[in-house]
């Protein structure tokens, strides 16, 4: 997303603008693949992080009312469900191109942890509950109470990641077909792998017992509740290992207060929307859960990672032809052990970030990406794309804006003696 333009590396600044501006410098082998021009913007990054920050403004807005557009109150995948592995998988695509060449790996080391730090604090400020009050015109957190996770933190753990393995771990093995890319970055592949099958063994191996949480009842006065667990390998809302590494770690006074699982239909009479408690409720239905935990953020590395191989196509093939199989081969394949994977019992869900989950979504990124390419890269068709490749462009700008409240407080902290007269009645929208 925008995020790049903040934590790109400024000694491969200069190799990421030409790898951006130069396309192809060969021209085609047969006529059916039309030749690149030699200095034609490669404008896919931008208009990909457009789109991407468009779909998570529209699910921001018409997820209250379309369940369809909505996150999914658990298992299973919706369209708002794709947002953030999209922005993961071009920060990967991004990385390729700003590490392409690192003449200092100390030093681009050192400045890409600088970077992720810079980003996680930006997080921990915007993400963390200091901007809550909208329309209170309030704002301050307790910092016993504050969230330490995060879209940018899950980001900046992703991107640090992930720039390293840029930096450290790449071959020099000449590339003239895709088995020569996967030699090359073969330890790349690997980090991915021990990384996949770390999170499934912790996923279904980790004993979750017993837990409990108190939450502030009428009057002020506190409720506990107890969950039952002592199992291992449950992938259900309560007793699921994400969940229980982040209040052993973090603690649960730092998790996300509105878990996405309080519009199901065992916790809201009105599922998949927020509503009353069914009067058979599980007692975990109130419990704080982070959707972007630690566990979780392991496995968004992963996502990160494929956008990086989908990156190194685009150094190491100048045909247009050459990149775009190079990537639907593995896009389709991803999608096909998703559904597989997901069929078998190891469900899309993307609070849990799971594998099959992490595959949909990469697959699908991966199409996208490809016929992005294709239509404003290779087909020249940027026009319809122009408002797309702006908000691509400024999209970490954007995402502050709106997603993060500070344009709404913006609108409601102007108004005409009470605060219900601000510019949204001024201009006709009922705030």
């Amino acid at each position: 997303m925008g995020v790049y333009e903040l934590v790109r590396s400024e000694d491969a600044a200069a190799d990421l603008e030409a790898a951006r501006c130069r396309l192809s410098s060969t021209p085609a082998a047969a006529a059916s693949t039309p030749a690149a021009p030699q200095r034609q913007r490669l404008v896919s990054l931008d208009v990909f992080r457009g789109i991407t920050v468009l779909l998570m403004i529209i699910v921001d807005d018409a997820g209250s009312f379309l369940p369809a557009m909505n996150h999914s109150p658990w298992d299973g995948v919706t369209t708002a469900d794709f947002v953030m592995p999209f922005f993961l998988f071009i920060v990967g695509v991004a990385l390729a191109l700003a590490y392409k060449r690192v003449p200092d790996k100390l030093e681009a080391t050192g400045k890409a942890t600088l970077r992720a730090l810079k980003l996680l604090f930006v997080g921990l400020v915007l993400q963390g509950g200091f901007f809550h009050g909208v329309r209170s015109l309030t704002f301050g957190v307790d910092v016993t109470q504050i969230r330490l996770m995060g879209i940018l933190q899950r980001i900046a753990i992703a991107y640090l990641v992930t720039a390293l393995c840029q930096i450290w771990l790449k071959g020099d093995d000449d590339v003239e077909s895709g088995l020569d890319l996967i030699k090359r970055y073969r330890y790349q592949l690997l980090v991915g792998l021990l990384i996949t099958i770390t999170y499934t063994a912790l996923l279904y191996g980790t004993y979750v017992p017993d837990w409990e949480y108190r939450i502030s009842g009428p009057g002020s006065m506190e409720k506990t509740f107890s969950v039952t667990c002592g199992v291992r390998g449950d992938s259900g809302p309560g007793c699921n290992a994400v969940g229980m590494i982040d209040r052993k770690i973090l603690g649960i006074q730092h998790l996300y207060g509105r878990p996405v699982y309080a519009r199901s239909q065992q916790c809201s009479i009105n599922s998949p929307q927020n509503g009353p408690l069914p009067p058979d409720a599980p007692s975990w239905c109130q419990a704080p859960f982070d959707p972007e935990g630690l566990l979780s953020s392991v496995m968004a590395i992963v996502t990160c990672l494929i956008g990086l191989q989908f990156g190194h196509i685009i150094v190491h093939f100048q045909k247009h032809k050459e990149r775009i199989m190079h990537w639907l081969i593995p896009s389709f394949s991803m999608l096909v052990l998703a559904f597989v994977l997901d069929f078998f019992g190891m469900r899309m869900n993307k609070s849990l970030y799971t594998v099959s989950y992490t595959l949909a979504t990469a697959g699908t990124a991966g199409l996208l990406f490809a016929g992005i390419y294709a239509l404003v890269d290779l087909y020249g068709y940027r026009r319809p794309t122009i408002a797309m490749e702006w908000m691509g462009m400024h999209a970490l700008m954007i995402f502050v804006l709106i997603a993060c409240n500070i344009l709404p407080m913006f609108i409601h902290g102007f108004y005409w003696r009470d605060p219900s007269n601000n510019l949204l009645k001024f201009i006709g929208i009922k705030a």
